[in-house]
């Protein structure tokens, strides 16, 4: 994965003043849209939306020292109109671009190079599990996607659930864990939108087929699962883990995101400084993993 990651911002460097699609990127790193969000937010530090803003205007500061013309410059990368563009490099650099013009100041964003770093030698517990063709039956709504806090959108679903949907899904349960699942899914496409949705359900697993109108089900074909436990302070312990699945086991591990759904669950019979959970990644072999 750290070849295509810089692949990718080899890509971008050589397109910064054409429109970058989500097509092309998913042609290159070969992840759907939300993992690879994921990954490069926790890698970076910023969404992948923010790095290119950045480059183009670091490009565009050093064309306005050299003398380029602010019109011309607010054309070639992208914006609709001077005004927007002024606007968005004053946001980044601090001044307007006539300013950088007339004093030549300069600020710079270099382009990124990705590569494993150790540190710490800190261990992360894994097991890679197969699971047979599985249903979760409980209700869901889409919700905007939200990588850290409290999504209250989730909160508000969770509210909505009746005491007889719950009674419900508690006939149904019959497999691991046998509680509550956080399950994600439907991501919209798009890498560069900064706003986007999911489709959230909070249910159970189970084996049966859904009986009842006021319960949703979906099924979840055969696959490999990394299996992810985590216990600590809640919920910093599950953001930490989920964060170094993207950052550091999933660039480096032999592995890749599948194309299914996202699954997680916490056990909340215990103090909030040490509770217990685990994330489901769906993954596959990477294919290309001895030719790099």
């Amino acid at each position: 994965m750290l070849q295509e990651l810089n692949h990718l911002m080899d890509y971008i460097e050589t397109h910064l003043t054409e429109e970058i699609t989500g097509k092309d990127i998913s042609r290159i790193v070969g992840l759907s849209d939300y993992h690879f969000k994921r990954m490069f937010s926790y890698m970076a530090g910023m969404s992948l939306n923010e790095y290119i803003k950045n480059r183009r205007l670091s490009l565009a500061n050093v064309e306005l020292i050299n003398g380029a013309k602010v019109t011309e410059i607010a054309y070639k990368y992208g914006y609709q109109s001077v005004e927007g563009f002024s606007r968005a490099f004053r946001d980044w650099s601090g001044f307007l671009p006539s300013e950088v013009t007339k004093n030549k100041i300069q600020k710079s964003f270099p382009k990124f190079t990705f590569f494993i770093d150790i540190r710490g030698g800190k261990s992360m517990e894994f097991k890679i599990e197969k699971k047979d063709k599985f249903n979760i039956v409980g209700v869901s709504k889409r919700v905007p996607i939200q990588f850290e806090g409290e999504n209250n959108a989730i909160v508000e679903l969770a509210q909505t659930i009746t005491e007889q949907q719950r009674n419900e899904m508690h006939q149904l349960a019959d497999l691991y864990p046998h509680q509550v699942l956080n399950v994600s899914y439907d991501f919209d496409d798009g890498y560069l939108e900064e706003k986007g949705y999911l489709t959230h359900m909070i249910g159970f697993t189970t084996t049966k087929e859904n009986p009842f109108d006021d319960l949703e089900q979906i099924s979840i074909d055969e696959s490999l699962w990394a299996v992810f436990p985590n216990q600590g302070p809640f919920p910093a312990t599950l953001q930490e883990t989920h964060a170094k699945i993207y950052s550091e086991w999933l660039p480096s591990s032999e592995y890749e995101a599948a194309d299914l759904p996202g699954i997680s669950f916490t056990k909340y019979n215990g103090p909030s400084e040490n509770v217990y959970s685990e994330i489901w990644m769906p993954v596959k072999k990477k294919m290309n993993e001895n030719l790099g």
